[in-house]
């Protein structure tokens, strides 16, 4: 096998064990793929991977915390992952804050990032659990903090 078609196979193997939705720790992930053959692989490799395709820790179904891969980055359903991310909307009258489970705050300022101005997203700046969100028109706030809560908040439960 060669160089570019083993690395395939580790990226593969790491996404398929990410859908599984059962591990907590890099330690975790490295062991499961050390099973698998993959004998080189080290925690700041799976690291690296972690942060390179987009991984965030969330709860499963069994309320574990766990690594797993965002589905896709658009706009949440009732039923997408990503609605499960944030945790609360607030605001100051100038500014708007989100907070999201531990590590998903970069994730979610993207998908908010790829919103237009008339959406009353003018930016974003993410932390590692809360995103600072400038609002395209402070006049306009109450409008953008509904549209908010209708994209992450309703129909959770």
């Amino acid at each position: 096998m060669t160089a570019p078609q083993k690395q395939e196979a580790l990226v593969n193997a790491f996404k398929e064990l990410l859908k599984q939705e059962q591990f907590g720790s890099q330690s975790d992930i490295v062991d499961a793929l050390k099973a698998q053959g993959f004998d080189n692989i080290s925690q700041s490799k799976v690291s690296r991977m972690l942060s390179k395709y987009g991984a965030v820790r969330t709860r499963n179904a069994r309320q574990e915390m766990v690594y797993c891969l965002p589905a896709e980055l658009g706009m949440p359903t009732a039923k997408s992952p990503l609605k499960q991310l944030v945790l609360d909307i607030e605001h100051n009258e100038v500014m708007i804050i989100i907070r999201t489970s531990p590590g998903a705050a970069q994730l979610i300022a993207r998908l908010l990032d790829s919103l237009s101005k008339t959406d009353g997203v003018l930016g974003t700046i993410a932390g590692d659990d809360t995103i600072f969100i400038a609002p395209a028109d402070i006049k306009e706030i109450k409008k953008t903090i509904a549209n908010l809560e209708e994209l992450f908040l309703k129909n959770i439960g």
